[in-house]
């Protein structure tokens, strides 16, 4: 999130040197003009409406109305041309030029449930670009492990929700198709990547996009190994939710996940509890002594050693 200084005038810190962002047609229209009335050279570049550079900057405007600005002097010329004499707005912020790829449409992901012994595993894909991350960090939009309670969770997952174009895909089972699946995949994480891999195909199939982002889970490529899909490249890493896209796929994932485990919980009349520490331990001794053992399959991830201890 942006800080209360600039990153680049902290002493001996280097300036970034790329910034992209959406302009509406005027814009377009008058940053070209002032362009060519400060005698910068055109040149043609595909896919673009036009092209200007100078020794230390590189403009292009291409005909989505997304402008990319490259070269050393990058962040002075945003902030003492492009947005008091173009755009009007002052909203530089670091994420555009530490994260520049943060804004290019791409495909988040991210899952819940792995850890918690009751309810569902739950993965959820969001596609986004430019407009709906811009919208995300100014309104604060934190990945779901950063949110205090379940309230303040559907919050963000409406927050995540409202920009148009965002496209959300989630994939869940039962528990009891969870429960039949496991045995057949011989872990959680080839399960895991291949539920991963269904909602990112149904997402690619409302809006393609080449890249995505994936929370990792484990350092194998097992979601590639599930996946379908031509001319598409999957980045996975740890923290990936440092990435808004994939932090929104974090908040919807979460939220589905909280909602299908309090639908166990009324169908139980049981509060159903998160994670798999002492509280679920003592819960499902509860349920146990209420429903018996053969019930469990609808409510528990059964190849969990709490099942067995209890």
């Amino acid at each position: 999130m942006p800080s209360s200084k600039n990153s680049s005038e902290k002493k001996g810190e280097k300036a970034k040197a790329i910034y992209t962002l959406p302009l509406d047609v005027h814009q377009i229209d008058t940053l070209a003009e002032w362009c060519e009335s400060h005698g910068w050279t055109y040149y043609e570049v595909n896919y673009a409406q036009y092209a200007y550079r100078t020794e230390d900057i590189n403009l292009v405007a291409y005909k989505s109305g997304k402008v990319v600005i490259q070269g050393k002097k990058t962040q002075a010329f945003v902030k003492y041309v492009l947005e008091p004499e173009i755009t009007h707005e002052f909203k530089l912020g670091l994420e555009r030029f530490d994260h520049p790829e943060w804004f290019i449409a791409h495909a988040g992901m991210d899952e819940s449930g792995k850890g918690d012994l009751f309810g569902p595993l739950v993965t959820a894909c969001v596609i986004a670009g430019d407009a709906a991350v811009d919208f995300w960090l100014k309104n604060g939009l934190k990945e779901s492990k950063q949110i205090a309670n379940d309230a303040r969770l559907f919050q963000m997952e409406a927050l995540v929700k409202k920009p148009a174009g965002v496209v959300i895909e989630v994939a869940c089972m039962s528990m009891e198709k969870y429960n039949q699946l496991y045995p057949q995949f011989g872990n959680l994480n080839n399960l895991l990547a291949w539920l991963h891999a269904k909602a990112l195909e149904n997402a690619l199939k409302q809006r393609f996009v080449p890249t995505g982002v994936l929370d990792q889970f484990t350092k194998q490529k097992l979601v590639q190994k599930y996946l379908h899909v031509e001319g598409f490249s999957l980045d996975q890493h740890v923290h990936a939710e440092e990435d808004p896209v994939v932090a929104a796929a974090s908040i919807v994932a979460r939220a589905e996940y909280v909602r299908r485990l309090n639908q166990l919980s009324e169908k139980a009349d049981i509060k159903l509890p998160k994670g798999s520490g002492v509280q679920a331990k003592d819960t499902l001794r509860s349920f146990i002594a209420k429903y018996g053992y053969d019930t469990l399959n609808s409510f528990v991830k059964m190849h969990f050693k709490t099942v067995l201890e209890v």
